[in-house]
């Protein structure tokens, strides 16, 4: 879910790779986009980048693990 929404705000949609690390409390999410396509992951002072972090906590449901993202 979060790989489709990376995509939409990006302009090298095929450039987008998104890896998981799962650990026992959490699970890392490493997003890594074209240079020239990080300030519209990132938004106007993290914005977009919070709302992302948002929707991938609201997705995990009651699971206990945290949803880290890092953009790489």
């Amino acid at each position: 879910m979060v790989e489709g929404l990376v995509k939409a705000l990006v302009e090298n949609p095929d450039e987008v790779v998104i890896k998981p690390i799962e650990g026992d409390n959490a699970v890392v999410l490493e997003i890594q986009v074209n240079p020239e396509d990080t300030g519209k992951v990132i938004g106007k002072k993290g914005r977009m980048i919070n709302a992302l972090r948002t929707i991938a906590r609201a997705a995990t449901g009651d699971s206990d693990k945290k949803v880290l993202m890092e953009l790489i």
